[in-house]
C-alpha cells in the first residue's frame, strides 16, 4: 500500500511531466553540448505548500537509507582528524555511549557502511577489538583487508596482520587461513603462499573459503601458473562449485582467451551444472571491453532464452557497458524491455549509472520516470542518488524544492518503527543528553507509557557508562514497581556496573526486585553479584548467593566455589562462616566427594590447614572414604602454609593407609622444592626410588632447578646423572636451566660437571650436555657455526623459544651476524620472537657498536609492542 506521500508524487506524473517539459531543454538541443542548463525558476501557484510536499515525499524516500547508529560512529571517528589514526579518548567513550551490542553482523554493516572511508573504517575495528565482550572473527578481518586492499594500502594489512598475531583470540578462527586471506587480499601473495606452503608442511590446509580467496588473488595478479596449481588443488579436495567456475571464468577472460572462457561456460551448461550469474556476467563484461557488445548482446538472448541461470546480474553489467560506451539508448531500451517483459528490476548502483548520464544529457523526463521507478520498487537511495535528486531538481528550475531538500538533510536519517518517544529517548542518548533523556522516560512512565525494551536497554547503557548510576537504579527500581522487567542484558550490565563502581550492596538491591517479581537471574548475573562480594570481602552474601545460585538451578564453577570459600576464610572469625557455609551446602545439595574438596581447596588456599583437616575428618564421618585426591588436597595445605614437619607427618600417615604413588610423591618434591627445602625434597625422591617407583619429570626439575638457584651443582648433575638411569630424558626446562646457570656461574657449574664426570659409563647423550655447559661456560671459544650449535642442543633435549634465546646470548657475546641469522631462522621455522629475543639482538648490536641496525631492530621490536630492558634501555 502506497504511503500518503507516495500516492501524492504518484498522481501528480503527469503534471510535473509537462513542468519538465516546459522548463527543461529538448535533448536534442542540449544532450551534447549543454551540461548545466540555465535554471529557470518554476512559480508554483502555492509555492510553501506543494514545493514543500514533494520535498517532503523526496525527503521521507532518503530517510530509508539512514542508519542513525552507524551515522553517529562515523561522525565521533571523524571528529579526530582526517590523519590522527590515534583513538582519543574522547572518541574511546563517544562510541561507547551509543549502546552498542557488537555482533560479527554489526560490525560488517557498519565497514560497509561507508567503506570509502578508510580512516574511520580503521579506527572502528580497532575500537570494535578492544571490547572485552567481542573478538573479531574471519568475517570482519577479511572485510578490512578487502576495504585496505581496494585502496590499495598494502602495508596497512601487512601491518594489521602483525597485530593481530599477537592476539591470542583470533587463533580461535582458523588464524592460519586468515593470513593467508589477509595477504592474497593485500597483493602480498609470495607471503600468503609462503604461509599456505607451511601450513601444509604441518599437516593443515586451507578451507573453502580461503582457498578461493587465495586463487582469485592469484587471478587478479596474474599468476596464471600459480593459478592451474591451487586450482588443482581446489579440485582434488572436491571444493569446486560455483565459485570456482566463476573465477576459472575471470582466470579466461583476463588471459583474452574468451573462446576458450565461452566453451568452458557451455561444457559447463551441458553437464547441467547449477551456476550463478556471475559467470556469465564475467564472460559479458570481457567481450564488451573487447569492443564485442553484438556478440556479448547475442550470448544474453541466448542464455535468457535457455533460462539457465539468473540474468539479473548479467543485465545490469549489461546496462553499464552499454552506458559507459555511449549506447545510452540502448541502454534504456533494453531497461524498458526487461523491465516489461520479465519485470527486472535493477540494483541500485545500475539505478544510478541511468540516471547520471541521463541528467548529463539533460533528458529530465526520463529521470524522473526512473526515480519514480525507484521510489515504486521501493529501491533504498544511497549518496548518488539523493545528489542526482537535487541536481534533477536544479536542472528542471524547481529551487523550492531543492532549497526545502537542503533544509531538511539534517531529517534524512532512518526512523525506528516504534513509538515517537523511543525515538526521542534514543536520539538523546545519542546526542549525550543523557539526563534529559532520563527526565523524559519518567515523565512518560509515570502517565502509563512504557518504553521498547531495546530503548530501555540504551539508556541504561547511556547511564552506566556516564557513571550516572543512582539514576539508574531509580530507573531500574521504578520500573521493577510496575512490573515492567528489562531484558537480561540490561540489568546485568546495570549489575556489573554497580560492581565494578565497588557499589555491589546495590546491586544487591537490584537483584532483590528480580526476585521479588520471580524473575530468575541468569548465570552470569549470579557471577557479577558473587565476585563482588568476594572482592569486597563480604563473604557472608558470597556464600548466601552462591547457595541461592544453586536453588535456582544454576551450576557455579569450580572457580567461583573455592573463590567463595577462600573469601569466607579470611573474614573475621573464619572457622564459624566456614562450616556456616559448609553446613548449608551439605544440608540442602548432599554430601559428596567434590563438595568437600572444593571446601578442603579453599582452606589451603587460604592458608588454613587445620579447617581443610577439619572437613577432610567431616568427610570419613559422613562415610565417605577419602581418594588421591583428597589426600594430595590436604598434603598440599600444609606444604603450602609453611608447616613442613605436619606436611611429612601427614605423607607418613597417607603413605601407612595406601601405598604412595608417584603422584603423591611429586606432590611431596614439588611442595617441598617450593619452600625452598631441598634436603627433605631429595630424601622424599630417593624414598621413592628405593620403593621401585620413578619419580616425575617435574620432580626432577624442581629439585634440580632449587639446587641450581643455591649453587649446589655436584646435587643437580648427580640428580641429572640419575635421571638418564631411570630412562628419562632430559627436557627442554631442564636443557635451559643448565645453559642459564652454565652463563651465569662463573665456571662453577662446569667444575661440577667435570668432578662428577665417569669417562668409562659417560654416555653420547652425557658428553654432547657436558660439551655445551663447557661452551656455555666459555671454557672453551665457540668455533662451530650456529647451525652446528642448534643440532647439538636438539640432539640432547628438546628445543623452545627459550633455547633459542640463550643460544642468541651465547652468540651475540662476539658473533652478531651469526646471532641476526639464526633469528631469521627460529622465526622460519614457526616460533614466534618474544620481548627477550628482541632484546638480545638489540643489546648485543648497540654493544658491538652497530648503532644503526641496533635503531631498526629497537623499532621493530616497540612496533610488534615490546618494551626493551632496562639494561638495554641504557644503551638506547
Amino acid at each position: 500500500m502506497p504511503t500518503p506521500k507516495l500516492r501524492y508524487i504518484t498522481k501528480t506524473r503527469s503534471f510535473l511531466s509537462l513542468l519538465l517539459f516546459s522548463n527543461s531543454y529538448s535533448s536534442s538541443s542540449s544532450a551534447h553540448h549543454l551540461s548545466t542548463p540555465p535554471i529557470t525558476r518554476y512559480q508554483f501557484a502555492n509555492p510553501a505548500s506543494e514545493s514543500k510536499e514533494i520535498a517532503s515525499s523526496f525527503r521521507d524516500w532518503f530517510r530509508t537509507s539512514k542508519k542513525p547508529v552507524f551515522d553517529k560512529i562515523f561522525t565521533i571517528l571523524n571528529a579526530g582528524g582526517d590523519e590522527d589514526l590515534v583513538f582519543t579518548k574522547k572518541e574511546d567513550s563517544g562510541i561507547g555511549q551509543l549502546g552498542i551490542t557488537l555482533t560479527e553482523s554489526f560490525v560488517l554493516e557498519v565497514l560497509n557502511y561507508k567503506n570509502d572511508d578508510i580512516l574511520s573504517c580503521l579506527k572502528f575495528f580497532d575500537w570494535a577489538g578492544r571490547q572485552p565482550y567481542f573478538n573479531h572473527t574471519r568475517s570482519t578481518c577479511v572485510a578490512l583487508f578487502k576495504i585496505l586492499g581496494r585502496a590499495k594500502l598494502t602495508s596497512t594489512i601487512v601491518d594489521l596482520l602483525d597485530s593481530l598475531t599477537k592476539q591470542r583470540s583470533m587463533h580461535r578462527v582458523r588464524f592460519n587461513d586468515m593470513l593467508v586471506m589477509g595477504y592474497a587480499l593485500a597483493g602480498k601473495l609470495d607471503v600468503a603462499l609462503q604461509v599456505f606452503g607451511r601450513m601444509r608442511f604441518h599437516g593443515l590446509d586451507l578451507d573453502g573459503v580461503a582457498y578461493h580467496i587465495l586463487l582469485n588473488s592469484l587471478v587478479e595478479e596474474g599468476c596464471f601458473d600459480v593459478v592451474k596449481v591451487v586450482l588443482e588443488q581446489i579440485r582434488m579436495r572436491g571444493l569446486q562449485n560455483a565459485v570456482t567456475h566463476s573465477i576459472v571464468m575471470k582466470n579466461l577472460c583476463k588471459q583474452g582467451q574468451l573462446e576458450e572462457a565461452e566453451k568452458y561456460l557451455r561444457d559447463l551448461l551441458n553437464d547441467k551444472k547449477t551456476l550463478p550469474g556471475r559467470i556469465c556476467s564475467v564472460l559479458v563484461e570481457a567481450l564488451c571491453k573487447d569492443k564485442r557488445f553484438s556478440h556479448a548482446g547475442m550470448l544474453i538472448q541466448e542464455f535468457g532464452e535457455m533460462e539457465a541461470f539468473p540474468l539479473d546480474e548479467v543485465y545490469g553489467i549489461w546496462i553499464k557497458n552499454l552506458v559507459q560506451a555511449g549506447k545510452l539508448d540502448d541502454a534504456m531500451e533494453f531497461f524498458h524491455t526487461k523491465n516489461s517483459e520479465e519485470g527486472y528490476i535493477p540494483e541500485v548502483f545500475r539505478y544510478n549509472i541511468l540516471i547520471c548520464r541521463l541528467l548529463k544529457e539533460n533528458r529530465l523526463k526520463e529521470v524522473f520516470d526512473l526515480l519514480l521507478d525507484m521510489k515504486e520498487n521501493k529501491i533504498v537511495p544511497d549518496k548518488v542518488t539523493m545528489n542526482a535528486v537535487l541536481c534533477f531538481f536544479c536542472k528542471a528550475g524547481m529551487m523550492d524544492v531543492v532549497l526545502n531538500l537542503y533544509d531538511m538533510k539534517a531529517e534524512f536519517e532512518f526512523t525506528p518503527h516504534s513509538l515517537v518517544y523511543n525515538y526521542v529517548i534514543n536520539t538523546l542518548c545519542g546526542d549525550q543528553s543523557t539526563d534529559e533523556a532520563y527526565q523524559m522516560l519518567k515523565n512518560t512512565m509515570k502517565r502509563g507509557y512504557f518504553p521498547g525494551k531495546r530503548t530501555f536497554s540504551v539508556l541504561a547503557d547511556a547511564l552506566c557508562r556516564e557513571g550516572k548510576l543512582d539514576k539508574m537504579k531509580d530507573l531500574v527500581i521504578f520500573a521493577m514497581e510496575r512490573k515492567f522487567i528489562p531484558v537480561d542484558s540490561a540489568y546485568e550490565k546495570f549489575i556489573r556496573a554497580l560492581c565494578r563502581a565497588k557499589r555491589v550492596e546495590d546491586g544487591y538491591v537490584i537483584h532483590g526486585e528480580l526476585n521479588r517479581l520471580n524473575k530468575t537471574p541468569s548465570e552470569t548475573t549470579y557471577s557479577y553479584l558473587i565476585s563482588g562480594f568476594n572482592q569486597a570481602s563480604r563473604g557472608d552474601f558470597a556464600s548466601r548467593l552462591i547457595i541461592e545460585m544453586q536453588d535456582k538451578g544454576h551450576a557455579p564453577s569450580d572457580r567461583l566455589f573455592k573463590s567463595v570459600v577462600h573469601c569466607v576464610c579470611e573474614m573475621e572469625n573464619p572457622e564459624k562462616h566456614f562450616l556456616h557455609l559448609l553446613e548449608m551446602q551439605l544440608s540442602r545439595f548432599g554430601s559428596d566427594q567434590r563438595t568437600f574438596s572444593y571446601f578442603i581447596y579453599g582452606a589451603g588456599h587460604a592458608k588454613k590447614p587445620e579447617l581443610a583437616r577439619a572437613v577432610y575428618e567431616m568427610m570419613e564421618r559422613a562415610g565417605i572414604v577419602p581418594n588421591l585426591n583428597s589426600d594430595i588436597l590436604l598434603l598440599k595445605c600444609y606444604l603450602k602454609s609453611g608447616k613442613i614437619a605436619d606436611a611429612l607427618s601427614l605423607f607418613d600417615e597417607f603413605s601407612r593407609r595406601r601405598m604412595a604413588g608417584r603422584k603423591m610423591y611429586n606432590t611431596m618434591v614439588v611442595g617441598l622444592c617450593i619452600s625452598g627445602k631441598e634436603d627433605y625434597a631429595s630424601a622424599i625422591l630417593k624414598q621413592a626410588r628405593d620403593n621401585g617407583l620413578t619419580p616425575s619429570l617435574n620432580s626432577y626439575e624442581e629439585l634440580i632447578k632449587l639446587y641450581c638457584s643455591k649453587n649446589k651443582y655436584d646435587h643437580a648433575i648427580e640428580l641429572i646423572n640419575d635421571l638418564e638411569k631411570v630412562g628419562r630424558k632430559i627436557s627442554s626446562f631442564l636443557g635451559n636451566v643448565l645453559l642459564l646457570h652454565a652463563m651465569r656461574s662463573s665456571g662453577d657449574l662446569h667444575k661440577a660437571w667435570l668432578r662428577s664426570r665417569d669417562v668409562s659409563n659417560e654416555t653420547p647423550s652425557s658428553k654432547m650436555l657436558g660439551q655445551l655447559v663447557e661452551v656455555f661456560s666459555s671454557r672453551v671459544s665457540l668455533d662451530s657455526k650456529a647451525e652446528d650449535l642448534e643440532e647439538v642442543i636438539q640432539k640432547c633435549f628438546p628445543l623452545d623459544l627459550f633455547s633459542y634465546n640463550m643460544m642468541l646470548r651465547k652468540l651475540s657475546i662476539n658473533k652478531m651476524d651469526e646471532a641476526c641469522q639464526l633469528f631469521k631462522r627460529l622465526c622460519q621455522k614457526g616460533y614466534q620472537p618474544n620481548r627477550w629475543t628482541y632484546d638480545i639482538i638489540v643489546h648485543g648490536l648497540y654493544k658491538h657498536g652497530r648503532i644503526a641496525e641496533a635503531e631498526l631492530w629497537a623499532d621493530q621490536m616497540l612496533r610488534r609492542g615490546y618494551v626493551p630492558t632496562e639494561c638495554t634501555h641504557a644503551f638506547i
